[in-house]
Order: C-alpha cells, then sequence, then structure tokens
C-alpha cells in the first residue's frame, strides 16, 4: 500500500482539469512518465481516494490519464483540492492532508 508521502510525491504530476462544486477531474501532465505505474499501484490510489471521508465516488481513466472524483463540499472544501495540489498551505489543504493520511495510515493498519 501507498504510504502518505508517496501518494503525494505522485500528485505533483496531477492538475485539475474541471472541478464544479462536488465533483473534480484531475489529469495527468501528459510528459509525465508516473502513470506507467502498475495496475496494483493505480488500485491503490482508487482505494485511498475512495476511502477518504468524503468522498462518494472515484473513476480512474487510464487511456484519458484522468480521475473523477465525487465528494460533498460539506466535508472537502472546494479550494482544498487546488490548494492540496499546489502545495497551498491553507485550513482547507491541512484538513484534505490530514484526511488522506488517516486513510493510508488505516489502509496500511489494515494488511498487517
Amino acid at each position: 500500500m501507498f504510504t502518505f508521502e508517496e501518494l503525494r510525491g505522485s500528485l505533483a504530476c496531477i492538475r485539475i482539469a474541471h472541478h464544479i462544486r462536488g465533483r473534480i477531474r484531475l489529469k495527468l501532465a501528459t510528459d509525465s512518465v508516473a502513470f506507467a505505474l502498475p495496475d496494483k499501484h493505480t488500485r491503490q490510489f482508487q482505494t485511498i481516494l475512495g476511502r477518504t471521508p468524503g468522498v462518494h465516488s472515484v473513476r480512474i481513466n487510464l487511456p484519458a490519464r484522468s480521475c473523477a472524483v465525487e465528494y460533498d463540499p460539506t466535508v472537502i472544501a472546494e479550494q482544498a483540492w487546488s490548494d492540496f495540489l499546489t502545495g497551498t498551505n491553507s485550513a482547507a489543504a491541512i484538513l484534505l492532508e490530514q484526511s488522506l493520511r488517516n486513510t493510508c495510515r488505516e489502509l496500511s493498519n489494515a494488511k498487517l
């Protein structure tokens, strides 16, 4: 299972393609080699996002190099996504990061 640091590192090559309240589409940078990732890593990424509180669904489209996430904006603030991906240290980004860290930790402990 990904550690949070591995997850955080993989997010460096992801940008927001489209975002409306409650739904965000993330795109992998086209010059990135990161999504030469094995299916196992893709599934782990999807599992971490999918089990994060406030996330309703995660759909990954590898050929399109995109990921659609439906979420509850009362749990995850809209601004959290862009702030987290750009490394902006806002309260919303900190809450999203904490939630992702906890999810990674819980999944890692469940595998032990």
